[in-house]
């Protein structure tokens, strides 16, 4: 228990840092590099330690029949609206086998809407869509509504059995959740007993316990930890079914799909070769050669969409970069006194656990083990107020 207890801290802080080193600019300062190093330390800590249910094993039953020919969808000057809403304008494209087709667009736009017209579960207004055979289709509901809290783990993988069936291999449910580090010991409590994080897993697990050839993911990163985000991309990136993928992570898109459709204001869909990256650098030259054709020698200001930014016009007027505030005497002494702070605090704790971790001091003195503890918690306070303030004062 104790050992959970110090693995939980270590993974908040852990998550707490990688928020941080995102953030690009502060990283890049001298000044920071010391932070830098213990975000690095504190992944190779998170990789080397030995969880009791080992990493998360994916896997998919790709549906024994498979599709019968390439054709997945195809949508022919397709129209869709409701009441004075529109959601399609004319939208003419094709998905084939082990396409991964990412959706971008802001909330609202209409992208769930758009998949159901793809899949088969809404009809067009006008136009033609024409659908593959044999088509069987999963789903990664963003709004959880397939989660019964009341159900035990065992029972919402498998409901009345004790053993599931991927493919050709037959596997015993516990042994299926323990692939999602659930313990054996779990597989009987309810659903509501487990976190955001433990409720998204065994999402992950039941998707993937159907069969299936193609995959839909509503924003299925939100919530999941390190590992497993990283085994869902690989799952999908080897995966040969086709992958429908609606997310704003940037860097899950960009790694997954082969193409995106990306909404470019009411009705309108336009579809572009690759990830983010492609679509931006794309959409750019379109612009260029519009504005180009038309003569016009300034640019015009792209919408983003779905929150992710397109590349600015030039101003014609030099930007200048925002005043940082100049730090006071003791505000400066503060800043360069941090990093020791933390590195002590750092030693401190380590020392801490390195008392806690035989088990031996519970025996032998268990008021001091006792003080020890509540000592660690307070450091992980601590820590976490000197790093809120190393990093108020160095931006």
């Amino acid at each position: 228990a104790q050992e959970a207890v110090i693995n939980a801290r270590a993974d908040k802080l852990l998550a707490q840092e990688e928020v941080w080193i995102r953030k690009g600019v502060e990283a890049r300062r001298t000044r920071s590099q010391g932070r830098v190093k213990r975000l690095h330390a504190l992944r190779a800590a998170r990789a080397a330690r030995r969880d009791t249910m080992g990493q998360v094993q994916l896997d998919v039953d790709a549906a024994s029949g498979g599709y019968q020919g390439k054709l997945v969808a195809e949508l022919q000057d397709v129209r869709l609206a409701f009441g004075d809403k529109l959601i399609v304008d004319h939208l003419s494209t094709s998905v084939l086998r082990g396409d991964k087709l990412g959706l971008i667009g802001p909330n609202g736009a209409g992208k769930t809407t758009l998949l159901k017209l793809i899949l088969g579960e809404l009809e067009p207004d006008s136009g033609q869509v024409r659908r593959g055979a044999n088509l069987q289709v999963a789903y990664f509901d963003q709004m959880r509504a397939a989660l019964d809290m009341d159900a035990t783990l065992e029972d919402f993988i498998s409901p009345g059995s004790e053993w599931i069936e991927i493919g050709s291999k037959r596997q015993h449910v516990k042994s299926y959740l323990g692939d999602f580090l659930f313990s054996p010991a779990r597989a009987h409590s309810p659903v509501r007993s487990l976190s955001g994080g433990e409720r998204n897993r065994l999402l992950l697990a039941r998707l993937f316990a159907r069969p299936a050839n193609v995959l839909v993911l509503d924003e299925p990163t939100n919530d999941l930890d390190i590992d497993t985000l990283e085994l869902l991309e690989e799952l999908l990136q080897n995966y040969e079914g086709t992958v429908f993928l609606v997310s704003h992570d940037r860097a899950f898109l960009d790694n997954v799909v082969t193409s995106t459709l990306v909404w470019e204001g009411p009705g309108r869909w336009q579809e572009y070769e690759g990830g983010v990256q492609d679509w931006l650098a794309q959409s750019a030259r379109w612009q260029a050669l519009r504005e180009a054709e038309s003569g016009s020698a300034t640019p015009a200001t792209a919408s983003p969409s779905g929150g992710i930014d397109k590349p600015a016009p030039a101003s014609t007027q030099p930007s200048e970069p925002p005043l940082k505030k100049k730090l006071s005497y003791k505000e400066q002494r503060e800043l360069d006194a941090l990093p020791t702070h933390i590195e002590a605090l750092e030693a401190e704790q380590a020392a801490i656990r390195d008392k806690l971790a035989d088990g031996t001091l519970y025996q032998s003195d268990l008021q001091q083990a006792i003080a020890l503890q509540a000592r660690d918690s307070a450091i992980d306070e601590e820590l976490t107020v000197a790093l809120e303030r190393w990093e108020a004062l160095a931006g």
